[in-house]
Order: C-alpha cells, then structure tokens, then sequence
C-alpha cells in the first residue's frame, strides 16, 4: 500500500542510526500493518534503543523487523511494540493474521505465538467515532470498485484491510489534506496488490460478467456477444491512467453521478469530468478508430 511519508524527526529525538527502507521482497498484506508500524515509530520520538529497553529485544532484531528482514515476527513482540508505541491492537491483529497465512504460517503458530496475550488480543475494541462515521459513509461505493477486480471473498477481505489500515493510520489521514482522497488511496492500493495483472495493467474481466446491460439480457447469444464486447471494452480501461480507470469503472460501469465520484474521491468535480473526458477520447481511438484512408486513389 501507500504509505504516508516518514515524517521529520521530532524536537530533541537523538538521531541514531537511521532505519533502513522496508525489504522489497515484503509481501503486501505485511506491509499493510508494517508501513503504518513504521510510521507510528518515526513519529515516535524513540530510537531503537530507546525501544529496545521497553520491550526487552535486541535493537539488531528490532531493527530487521521494521524493516521486514528475516522470519515473519511472532505476535508477542508486534503486540509489545504496538503497545509502547500506542497503536490499537485490534486491526494490527487482524492484518498480522492475515499476513502470517500469506506467508505459510500454519494455524498452529498463529495461536502458539498469540497464547499469551490472547484475552488482550481477543477484546473487540471500537474504533474512533469519526472513523466509524466514515465507514458508513464510504463503505458501498468501496466494496464497488474492489467487485470491479476482485471476486466476493478478495474483495471482502480488501475493503475490511482497507479500514483496518486507516484504523492503525486514522490521525495521519486526519491530518492529511482530504481525508476522502487519504481513504481512497488507501483502498486502492490494498485492491490492486490484489488485482491479478497483466503486462503492469490490472484486469477488468470479473466485471464483464457484472454490467447493468448484461444482466438485462436473456438470451445465451446476446449474452455472450455482450460479455465478448464488455471484454474488450475493459481491456482498454485497464490501459488508462489510475485516476481515469477509476473515474470511468464509477462513473461507466456503475453509474454513480460525476458528484458522488467527486466525494468520493476527494477530488475536485472539474476533475472528475475533466478524466472522464480524457478517458472517453482515449477508449474511442483504442477501440474506433477512422477509417484508413486510400491514399493511391486520390487524384
């Protein structure tokens, strides 16, 4: 995902050697809680030795797990970080879970590693209030655009990542200059680590079998012809730019108006139409383009 910019060191924080960048061999789902860990760390005021005296780790091994080196970390010491460095437990849980699955980790080593803080770990606790008011108010539109790549389960699970994520991050999208856009960000960054690509471009074929068009056919010829031309005209979306592919699967596949996409996105309504625009010309001469002309006949 995208994660905020690390931010300047705090008045009187002793520099100390500086954190390495995350290990690109880091996966996505561990990098959902890892770059928000991060984060809340540099923002801190802590060095790592600092750090080290409070949980009792070695700074060499706290070191590599901020960064994502070596062996997945066990759920004690991310519950221990979490805990000096004021993160709220329940959706790092959830997202350590589902990075340990991502990377084997068996069932049996998930519960072995989290026995000890089970009762704390286990406790549900509500989100900020704010935070939950924007859930509601986003959270259709966003299971939409996560449907348009994903099957149901894939795009469940990215749109529940996506609010843990801006759960653990909630004060820096508050900060941000629109939280709307910070959010959205955050949600298309968790789809597309999902979205299976192809030649850097991610694919639209789920949504060639979910049109409003296809739905009101019922003959099996019309269908097919429908699904082979909605195909196509994915394949061509997928060609645009982020900010035009969003704009047209919201506006195009599920019709939401041009003022709901502005909201939606944090983005001016100039904006949006101003996508669409550029978006519909570009799509025309990918998939009509004029006719070539005879230059041997011309007089």
């Amino acid at each position: 995902m995208t994660t905020p910019p690390e931010p300047p060191l705090p008045p009187g924080r002793r520099p100390g050697r500086k954190l390495g960048p995350i290990a690109p061999t880091v996966g996505s789902a561990h990098r959902a809680w890892l770059g928000p860990m991060r984060h809340s760390y540099l923002a801190s005021g802590l060095t790592l030795s600092d750090l080290s005296s409070r949980v009792r780790f070695a700074k060499s091994k706290l070191s590599e797990l901020l960064r994502g080196v070596g062996l997945y970390p066990r759920w004690e010491i991310v519950y221990s970080l979490a805990m000096e460095l004021g993160m709220p437990n329940w959706p790092l849980y959830r997202l350590w879970c589902q990075a340990a699955f991502d990377a084997h980790k068996s069932s049996e080593w998930v519960d072995d590693c989290t026995e000890r803080t089970t009762i704390l770990t286990a406790t549900h606790t509500a989100p900020p209030l704010d935070h939950r008011a924007f859930r509601e108010l986003v959270e259709m539109d966003y299971h939409l655009f996560a449907q348009a790549f994903l099957d149901d389960d894939q795009s469940d699970a990215a749109v529940s990542d996506t609010f843990d994520i801006l759960w653990l991050s909630w004060d820096d999208a508050l900060a941000s200059q629109d939280t709307r856009r910070y959010g959205w960000n955050v949600l298309r960054a968790t789809v597309m680590a999902r979205t299976p690509h192809r030649d850097g471009r991610p694919e639209l074929g789920m949504a060639a079998f979910d049109t409003v068009v296809l739905q009101s056919l019922t003959n099996p010829a019309d269908r097919l012809n429908q699904i082979t031309e909605s195909m196509r005209l994915f394949t061509a979306i997928s060609r645009l730019p982020a900010h035009q592919l969003d704009v047209m699967v919201l506006r195009r596949l599920y019709g939401l108006p041009a003022e709901n996409v502005s909201a939606l996105l944090g983005v001016p309504l100039a904006a949006v139409r101003s996508d669409e625009r550029h978006a519909i010309r570009f799509l025309e001469s990918l998939l009509c383009p004029p006719p070539p002309t005879d230059e041997g006949n011309t007089p």
